[in-house]
């Protein structure tokens, strides 16, 4: 039966070329039997096997994790989910099934696994919760669309009669006799009779566009084409399956054969695989058509067999180096091909901004949850650049069939299509007309439109949503989320997440170094910043928050946090779902990575800072902030407030000029502005001549920069405080105070990157920025040292 059953769906699938689903839900060892028995009955010419059990017969199929599937194909995936099942797994084993394959899912029975506790669930079991809180509503999600979608078949292991296999689905789209028709849709490993045509004035060579199996793919190629300009880049999106790397890869090649030198680069080389063997096709045949067919170095890797090299004839190449190396940019490279950008860290795809021409191609959608740095952060900053860019899409199949019902299943299950409103649904709304509202899980599990523009607005507005965080989203007991609602249309969204309030075992054990998941300030606090009691208060973290971008800078995000703030906090007492256990939130925290539009909408909200990271972000590409908000005056958020508060002024003091000496001077101006810990200023009378000196006479900076440091710290903390000279420092003044006092940089590197025509006009204008600090802090001597030079 099983047999049977696993011919007639690959025999359709065939057929459509798409793909279809066997799950075979029950005992674990039958599930495994069933397999075998599947993939004998198909005799697929390259399978995957998915599982934490050891001891497979087709063990050499078996990869160490799914991440070694992304970027490559399979006729048959198996994902064992018995003893856990990863969201992001299941997404990046589909995405690995081919054209006319399958994927054969490992499950308990259908009916009692959402009820079933698994490793994953352990992992949404973050302290103070046990596993016991974890609940299955993603299971349950996900169970009824296996039972709802077409293509998809469900076998009941040892439930029919006699304990026999009883089929609760066939799966099969058509009916029998139509999956053994002839195929009615192209196979992806043959080329369409007739290939798309090359555009009007192509610079490319036809072979490139004959190349191409998709009107889309055409486009792309072409796009690629202004790579050979210096002064081009291109920005390729698609989701997977649509070709995205066999254009690069097509691109990459026709390059070469111009003699260009083209550095490729992804996260792996197995990412990239795709790219070089389209890369090699073209150059290969370009030889083959050639009068005497030897070439001249041609199509060989090059003359050490390197296989991460292709040498084209002329003197052009393709070439691959792993992204930390790539991005210095070695031997020049003409154009640069940087596949799967969405996965790189932001502050990494900014060194490709110095290559002459370069293409960054992304997932829009993608399984692993990447994409959105991508999309959020670092194309701004590429509009910004002077690069002329261009943007193509590919949205055509190339791997399987439009319609393939297996993608659509994939996408609802995991929401990987989930977006935020449509624009018109939105626009005109009035910030004071939103209502409120809790989104509690069941809600949003009953409610299927809720649950997509919810989620579609944290996918939009943050760079790394990926599917476990819908798990996340409705099955972990630390997480609430609130929205605001406009004319029944979601308009923003905020994920927040219970900490603290850990024990004293739990905390001491915190401080001795163990990780404690989902309390991520009380850990910093605790393990990095030395507060063995940080974890004692109760906080609620923003872990996201997001305004519809039609919506943006109309004061929803600040609503949507007052709102939070009085629910919460104590206007409101405590949470009405649970949220800390009754317990009245002690502080609301944020963390986040640091930028200085981010900062001054926190500090607006009445969030201060307590830590900026050393390190940056591998995602964001920047330093991360935390900040605080007490609930009370004079409770325990407030005193945890003031004592790393404190800290972080005394940790800047030195920190500026050492592990923070190459952070953005308006990210150190903001973050020390929320910082509420007042910088005392206790000079002595030499070192207020120093600096009256410096500021209206003849004085030098050098002579004493500890207290250059102290009056700069304090006038960036106290910068807005509502006196006469509060905002007496421009924002070049600021940035000067950062750079040259805080940080210590060369006089030169200050007065060029700041813009000043002299190291002689920077140091008069640092003395000019200190004049109203003398007036602000001086003492009675300091005022009458200054009178000396202004009576002159």
């Amino acid at each position: 039966m099983i047999a049977a059953l696993a011919r007639d769906a690959k025999r359709e699938a065939e057929a459509a070329n798409e793909r279809r689903v066997l799950v075979f839900a029950g005992d674990r060892d039958s599930g495994i039997d069933a397999a075998y028995d599947a993939i004998e009955a198909v005799d697929p010419t390259s399978t995957a096997i998915v599982s934490t059990r050891e001891g497979f017969r087709f063990e050499e199929h078996r990869p160490r994790s799914t991440d070694e599937l992304l970027g490559r194909t399979r006729e048959v995936v198996v994902l064992d989910c018995h003893e856990q099942f990863v969201p992001n797994a299941l997404g990046r084993s589909v995405g690995a099934v081919d054209g006319g394959g399958l994927l054969v899912l490992l499950t308990p029975g259908l009916d009692a696994w959402p009820a079933i506790r698994d490793r994953f669930d352990d992992s949404l079991a973050v302290p103070p919760y046990g596993i016991e809180d974890v609940t299955g509503r993603f299971r349950e999600r996900f169970v009824g669309t296996l039972r709802s979608h077409p293509g998809i078949a469900v076998v009941s292991l040892g439930t029919g009669p006699d304990g026999n296999d009883a089929i609760e689905r066939d799966g099969l789209v058509g009916s029998r006799g139509d999956a053994a028709a002839e195929p009615t849709v192209q196979a992806t490993a043959e080329k369409p009779t007739t290939p798309p045509n090359a555009p009007p004035n192509a610079t490319f060579p036809a072979a490139a566009y004959e190349a191409c199996l998709t009107d889309d793919q055409v486009r792309a190629v072409r796009a690629f084409e202004s790579l050979a300009t210096p002064g081009h880049a291109v920005v390729a999106e698609a989701d997977r399956g649509r070709g995205k790397s066999s254009a690069a890869g097509i691109a990459a090649g026709a390059l070469a054969l111009s003699g260009a030198d083209v550095l490729v680069t992804a996260p792996a080389f197995r990412n990239a695989a795709e790219v070089f063997a389209r890369a090699s096709e073209l150059i290969e045949g370009s030889e083959s058509d050639g009068e005497d067919g030897d070439g001249d170095g041609g199509n060989e890797r090059n003359s050490e067999g390197d296989t991460h090299r292709i040498d084209a004839p002329g003197g052009g190449r393709v070439r691959f180096l792993a992204p930390a190396e790539a991005a210095d940019l070695p031997d020049d490279p003409d154009a640069v091909i940087v596949d799967e950008a969405a996965a790189l860290p932001v502050r990494l795809l900014e060194g490709f901004l110095d290559a002459p021409a370069v293409a960054f191609c992304t997932t829009v959608h993608g399984y692993e949850g990447a994409g959105r740095g991508f999309a959020i952060r670092f194309k701004e900053r590429l509009r910004a650049s002077p690069f002329a860019v261009r943007d193509v899409r590919l949205d055509e199949p190339i791997r399987y069939a439009r319609n393939d019902p297996v993608e659509a299943w994939a996408s609802r299950a995991l929401l990987l299509d989930a977006r935020p409103a449509v624009d018109e649904a939105v626009a005109g709304s009035a910030v004071g007309d939103a209502t409120y509202r809790r989104l509690t899980p069941d809600e949003l599990l009953a409610d299927e439109a809720l649950l997509r523009e919810a989620f579609g607005l944290l996918v939009a507005a943050h760079y790394r949503t990926e599917p476990n965080d819908l798990a996340r989203l409705l099955d972990a007991p630390n997480l609430a989320a609130r929205a605001l609602v406009a004319e029944g249309r979601v308009v923003a969204v905020a994920l927040l997440a219970r900490e603290g309030r850990l024990d004293a075992e739990t905390r001491r054990r915190m401080y001795e170094g163990e990780r404690v998941r989902g309390n991520m300030v009380p850990d910093v606090l605790t393990s990095q910043l030395r507060d063995e009691t940080a974890a004692e208060p109760c906080g609620l973290r923003t872990v996201r928050i997001a305004t519809h971008h039609a919506l943006r800078g109309e004061g929803f995000g600040t609503r949507l946090l007052d709102e939070v703030h009085e629910e919460f906090g104590e206007g409101g007492g405590r949470g009405t779902d649970g949220d800390c256990d009754g317990d009245t939130v002690d502080y609301f925290s944020v963390g986040y990575g640091a930028t200085p539009r981010l900062l001054r909408f926190w500090r607006r909200a009445g969030y201060r800072t307590v830590h900026l990271s050393t390190s940056r972000n591998d995602a964001s590409g920047e330093h991360s902030a935390i900040m605080l908000r007490p609930t009370g005056e004079d409770g325990p958020g407030s005193r945890l407030l003031d004592r790393h508060a404190a800290a972080f002024r005394d940790r800047e003091r030195d920190g500026l000029s050492d592990a923070h000496r190459d952070v953005d001077p308006d990210v150190v101006a903001g973050a020390l502005r929320a910082c509420p810990a007042s910088m005392p200023i206790d000079l002595t009378e030499i070192e207020w001549r120093s600096v009256v000196g410096a500021s209206y006479g003849p004085g030098m900076y050098d002579s004493a920069p500890g207290a250059f440091r102290d009056l700069a710290l304090a006038a960036l903390i106290e910068g807005d405080d509502g006196s006469e000279t509060g905002d007496a420092l421009d924002d070049r003044e600021e940035r000067l105070l950062v750079r040259k006092v805080l940080q210590g940089r060369p006089w030169e590197s200050v007065a060029d990157e700041l813009g000043y025509v002299s190291t002689a006009a920077c140091m008069r204008a640092l003395g000019d920025a200190y004049e109203p600090l003398v007036e602000r802090y001086g003492t009675e001597f300091a005022l009458e040292e200054r009178e000396r030079f202004i009576s002159d």
